[in-house]
Protein backbone atom coordinates (compact mmCIF):
# COMPACT_ATOMS: atom_id res chain seq x y z
CA UNK A 1 0.00 0.00 0.00
CA UNK A 2 1.13 3.01 -1.09
CA UNK A 3 0.09 6.40 0.99
CA UNK A 4 1.76 8.84 -0.95
CA UNK A 5 4.53 11.75 0.22
CA UNK A 6 4.55 11.72 3.65
CA UNK A 7 4.51 15.03 6.05
CA UNK A 8 4.29 16.30 9.36
CA UNK A 9 1.81 18.63 9.98
CA UNK A 10 2.36 20.89 13.30
CA UNK A 11 -0.24 23.02 15.38
CA UNK A 12 2.29 25.75 15.83
CA UNK A 13 1.46 28.96 18.48
CA UNK A 14 3.00 31.95 16.46
CA UNK A 15 3.65 30.73 12.54
CA UNK A 16 6.41 33.89 12.50
CA UNK A 17 8.29 32.40 15.16
CA UNK A 18 7.92 28.50 13.83
CA UNK A 19 8.86 30.07 10.27
CA UNK A 20 11.99 31.58 11.28
CA UNK A 21 13.09 28.97 13.73
CA UNK A 22 12.56 26.39 10.62
CA UNK A 23 14.53 28.44 8.20
CA UNK A 24 17.44 28.69 10.76
CA UNK A 25 17.60 25.11 10.73
CA UNK A 26 17.35 25.21 7.24
CA UNK A 27 13.83 24.60 6.13
CA UNK A 28 12.30 26.55 2.67
CA UNK A 29 9.15 27.80 2.53
CA UNK A 30 7.88 25.29 -0.43
CA UNK A 31 4.14 26.49 -0.26
CA UNK A 32 1.09 27.77 1.54
CA UNK A 33 -0.10 31.48 2.33
CA UNK A 34 1.49 32.78 5.57
CA UNK A 35 -1.67 35.53 5.84
CA UNK A 36 -4.06 32.41 6.43
CA UNK A 37 -1.69 30.92 8.66
CA UNK A 38 -0.11 27.81 7.06
CA UNK A 39 2.98 27.29 5.65
CA UNK A 40 4.76 24.56 3.77
CA UNK A 41 8.35 23.73 4.59
CA UNK A 42 11.07 21.83 2.90
CA UNK A 43 15.02 20.45 3.95
CA UNK A 44 15.83 17.71 1.47
CA UNK A 45 13.42 14.65 1.94
CA UNK A 46 11.42 16.47 5.18
CA UNK A 47 8.25 17.81 5.12
CA UNK A 48 6.87 20.00 7.73
CA UNK A 49 3.69 21.76 7.72
CA UNK A 50 2.97 25.03 10.22
CA UNK A 51 -0.20 25.64 10.80
CA UNK A 52 -1.54 28.10 13.45
CA UNK A 53 -5.36 28.06 14.74
CA UNK A 54 -6.74 25.16 12.54
CA UNK A 55 -6.36 21.86 14.15
CA UNK A 56 -5.53 20.84 18.02
CA UNK A 57 -2.87 18.13 17.71
CA UNK A 58 0.30 17.39 15.40
CA UNK A 59 -0.94 15.00 12.51
CA UNK A 60 0.92 12.99 10.59
CA UNK A 61 -0.02 13.17 6.70
CA UNK A 62 -0.15 11.11 3.70
CA UNK A 63 -0.78 12.72 0.39
CA UNK A 64 -1.37 10.17 -2.26
CA UNK A 65 -0.37 11.68 -6.04
CA UNK A 66 2.40 13.80 -4.59
CA UNK A 67 5.84 12.99 -4.43
CA UNK A 68 7.89 14.71 -1.69
CA UNK A 69 8.04 18.20 -3.92
CA UNK A 70 4.21 18.31 -3.83
CA UNK A 71 4.51 17.02 -7.96
CA UNK A 72 1.66 14.99 -9.38
CA UNK A 73 2.98 11.49 -9.77
CA UNK A 74 1.66 9.77 -13.05
CA UNK A 75 0.73 6.79 -10.88
CA UNK A 76 -0.54 6.67 -7.71
CA UNK A 77 -2.92 4.48 -5.45
CA UNK A 78 -6.47 6.39 -5.36
CA UNK A 79 -7.03 7.12 -1.71
CA UNK A 80 -10.80 5.24 -1.91
CA UNK A 81 -8.92 2.40 -2.43
CA UNK A 82 -6.54 2.80 0.63
CA UNK A 83 -9.59 3.27 3.03
CA UNK A 84 -11.19 0.16 1.59
CA UNK A 85 -7.99 -1.76 2.42
CA UNK A 86 -7.97 -0.04 5.57
CA UNK A 87 -11.23 -0.86 6.26
CA UNK A 88 -10.56 -4.27 5.06
CA UNK A 89 -7.92 -4.89 8.04
CA UNK A 90 -10.38 -3.42 10.47
CA UNK A 91 -8.91 0.01 10.91
CA UNK A 92 -11.71 2.65 12.36
CA UNK A 93 -11.94 5.56 10.26
CA UNK A 94 -12.69 8.35 11.91
CA UNK A 95 -13.61 10.86 8.62
CA UNK A 96 -14.07 9.27 5.37
CA UNK A 97 -13.54 10.01 1.81
CA UNK A 98 -17.09 9.39 -0.44
CA UNK A 99 -16.31 6.12 -1.99
CA UNK A 100 -19.12 7.18 -5.19
CA UNK A 101 -16.63 10.32 -5.84
CA UNK A 102 -13.60 10.38 -7.64
CA UNK A 103 -10.59 13.38 -7.36
CA UNK A 104 -9.79 15.20 -4.18
CA UNK A 105 -10.91 13.88 -1.03
CA UNK A 106 -9.55 13.08 2.40
CA UNK A 107 -10.17 10.08 5.48
CA UNK A 108 -8.25 10.59 9.14
CA UNK A 109 -7.52 7.33 11.04
CA UNK A 110 -5.54 7.19 14.45
CA UNK A 111 -3.22 4.85 15.60
CA UNK A 112 -3.09 3.14 18.73
CA UNK A 113 -1.51 6.29 20.90
CA UNK A 114 -4.23 8.30 19.79
CA UNK A 115 -1.79 10.24 17.24
CA UNK A 116 -3.82 11.50 14.20
CA UNK A 117 -3.34 10.52 10.60
CA UNK A 118 -4.45 12.33 7.74
CA UNK A 119 -4.64 10.91 4.09
CA UNK A 120 -5.35 13.51 1.96
CA UNK A 121 -5.34 13.33 -2.09
CA UNK A 122 -5.47 16.67 -4.19
CA UNK A 123 -6.07 15.69 -7.30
Amino acid sequence: MNLGAFSVSLNVKDIQVSKSFYEDIGFEVLGGDITQNWLILKNENCVIGLFQGMFEKNILTFNPGWNQNAENLDSFTDIREIQKQLKAKGIKMLTEADETNEGPSHFTIEDPDGNQILVDQHR
